[in-house]
């Protein structure tokens, strides 16, 4: 028996399955991410190598070269393209479309190991780069302080980074322009000469002095006791008070020879936001997170956070990419639901029937709703294209209810019941319908063959 025949004849269970497919649809919905556009990952994978203190000529020769060397031999690799800077080596590769970008990483990996050895000597280990479009802020920030500029790093640390990353869905949030802190011992090069020391002697004793070293354990019962020296300084104050040696039997401590400031480390580069010192914080989500609700609870969470923070301190939204996202959506929506009336109103005028047209506006909601559980199996998105996609899909659904409701009318007209019209008319242009709908498909086809971000 055919499907519309059963559907006909059992209405009971053709009304029960479209119930449960809207419900599935609807769940789907609400579970799908919403985001600007699909989630892709270009088939390039970036090798950055950082040799500080070589020049651009250095470091084409002696790390440039070498890796793509070892990688020119991979598999897929289309093309390999390289920028040697100073203290700087990128070097990016290019594979075929749908290639195992997975793969290709552990290939390049291994080829690097080989290698190593060969790279001069204090070059770091080369580090392995794979774009995704996930991996894009979604959020800016600019976080301005006057008085608590110095200690701005330890402040966002605890009152802004740690609480946002408590959000479930974001992957990770950066920060820019972060004056670190540093502790500078600025020794006197008189007083140095005079006692016969050398700045590496008082640097070796500072840094001997700094560390936690274990001492073995203590049993009490059952209970085994990790014991353990405590050397680290804890306030900078402390680093004076570290004994380099005696002279003319008089202890010598290094605020003897050196003044020791706590300050922050030398910049290259100055964040300025509206002429106020700070730094620029962005928030990046994970992949398949839904940006739009992560931006919203991000933003509510700064609203509390920046209550706990110092009074001089102000955090301002730079970009916002789920605004964006958000207007972009409301748009295509807004003209889904257009196309929706305007379809009705056309149907109503042509066919001069309320109820025709009461099934084929039925018939709208349901097929597209078809498309978000596809959408949630297939582990899709609510995005420009997926909409779109659906605003197409309203025209072709029009068409097939359209040509099939004809048909029914005219065997009602010659004297059939309804239920047989339905049976005998379907049955006579099932295979119009789906040659048409074929036909629609057939057009969109190429673009699926074509290679690139088509």
């Amino acid at each position: 028996m055919s499907i519309y025949k059963s559907a006909v004849k059992k209405p009971i269970t053709t009304l029960m399955v479209f119930v449960a497919i809207i419900v599935f649809g609807l769940y789907s919905l609400s579970k799908l991410p919403v985001d600007m556009y699909p989630e892709m990952e270009l088939p390039a994978v970036t090798v950055m190598t950082i040799y500080a203190g070589a020049n651009a000529s250095e470091i084409e020769a002696n790390v440039t070269k070498p890796i793509e060397n070892s990688l020119n031999t991979l598999d897929d690799l289309k093309e390999v393209t390289s920028v040697s800077r100073d203290n700087m080596s990128i070097v990016t590769l290019e594979f075929e479309w749908e290639s195992n970008l997975d793969e290709a990483a552990n290939d390049i990996r291994n080829a690097l190991e080989y290698i190593k050895d060969n790279l001069p000597e204090g070059c770091d280990s080369p580090i392995i780069y794979k774009f995704n479009s996930s991996f894009m802020p979604i959020l800016f920030y600019a976080i301005t302080a006057e008085e608590s500029y110095e200690g701005i790093e330890k402040i966002i640390d605890e009152k802004i980074v740690n609480p946002l990353n408590r959000i479930e869905g974001i992957g990770s949030i950066g920060l820019s322009g972060l004056p670190g802190r540093t502790i500078y011992v600025e020794v006197d090069p008189v007083k140095l000469e005079s006692l016969n020391m050398s700045v590496e002697m008082v640097g070796g004793i500072i840094q001997a002095e700094n560390i936690n070293m274990p001492a073995g354990n203590v049993k009490m019962g059952q209970m085994d006791y990790q014991l353990k020296v405590q050397g680290e300084f804890v306030e900078s104050n402390q680093i004076g008070n570290i004994i380099l040696g005696s002279y003319n039997g008089q202890t010598i401590k290094v605020s003897d020879i050196a003044e020791v400031k706590d300050s922050i480390r030398d910049m290259t580069i100055d964040e300025k936001i509206n002429g106020v010192q700070g730094i620029r914080m962005f928030v990046k989500k994970q992949s398949g997170a839904n940006t739009v609700e992560i931006a919203e609870q991000v933003k509510k969470q700064m609203i509390e956070i920046e209550k706990t923070l110092p009074p001089d301190m102000k955090i301002v939204p730079i970009m916002d990419a789920s605004e964006f996202i958000s207007h972009s959506i409301s748009n295509i929506t807004e003209t889904l639901m257009f196309a929706f009336l305007f379809v009705i109103l056309v149907v109503l005028f042509f066919l001069g029937r309320w109820r025709a047209t009461f099934i084929i506006v039925l018939t709208i909601p349901i097929s597209l709703i078809v498309a978000f559980i596809f959408l949630g199996i297939t582990g899709g998105s609510i995005n420009i294209i997926s909409l779109t996609s659906l605003s197409l899909a309203i025209g072709m659904v029009v068409d097939d209810a359209i040509v099939v409701l004809e048909n029914i009318t005219r065997h009602i007209e010659r004297g059939a019941s309804p239920r047989e019209a339905a049976i005998y008319a379907t049955n006579e242009v099932w295979l119009a319908v789906i040659v048409t709908t074929l036909v629609v498909v057939a057009v969109f086809f190429p673009l699926t063959l074509v290679s690139g971000l088509t």
